[in-house]
């Protein structure tokens, strides 16, 4: 069963339906006694990182993810719930989870911002799990005027180019994010969703 994280941000009703589609159990919660029982987590965001941050302390659900990816619970951050596992945003000058070592920077120079739409995003680990049976060079559709930047390059799975190559997949143990939102990305979506559940069994 899938607990899909409700922390007053993001796409939740997407989210559960694209798992849905797939036939994977999930529930919406902002319950930590409820989330407890997920065999899975998903963190998924649209919104600002500072009001995040303040939205997951005020139902202690940065305390309880910091736990529950450390005891090896699957995890799956989508766009700011991506975001938020780095030490920081510029986004609000945020202290973020600080899960994984890193920053989270602005676009700059004279793209539009935020970048909004279709992009493709190359494969850089052809090990990665969470993109199994996916094309390289798949398109996926994104939302975001940030990026991450992590610390530990090899825990990058796929960049996407925008001005610039940035991290716009990445998997670490038991944990993957991605920038652009499965949820809205059609069938390949829909596979990446499917491969984060297989992992959850």
């Amino acid at each position: 069963m899938i607990g899909i994280i409700d922390y007053g941000l993001g796409n939740l009703t997407s989210v559960k339906n694209a798992l849905d589609k797939i036939g994977a159990p999930n529930f919406i919660s902002g319950e930590v006694s409820q989330l407890k029982k997920s065999s899975g987590l998903i963190l998924p965001g649209v919104g600002a990182a500072g009001a995040g941050m303040k939205n997951l302390k005020a139902k202690k659900l940065d305390i309880f993810l910091t736990q529950e990816i450390k005891n090896g619970k699957p995890f799956f951050g989508i766009c700011l719930g991506m975001q938020l596992l780095f030490d920081f945003s510029e986004e609000d000058n945020t202290k973020s989870l600080g899960i994984i070592p890193g920053k989270v920077k602005k676009f700059t120079g004279k793209l539009k911002v935020p970048q909004m739409g279709w992009n493709n995003v190359e494969i850089t680990n052809p090990e990665s799990k969470i993109m199994r049976g996916i094309k390289n060079n798949s398109y996926f559709y994104f939302v975001n005027s940030y990026y991450c930047v992590p610390e530990e390059k090899e825990i990058i799975a796929g960049t996407t180019d925008y001005g610039g190559k940035f991290c716009s997949v990445f998997e670490k143990d038991n944990i993957c994010a991605t920038q652009f939102h499965s949820e809205k990305s059609g069938d390949t979506g829909l596979q990446l969703l499917e491969n984060f559940v297989k992992g959850c069994k």
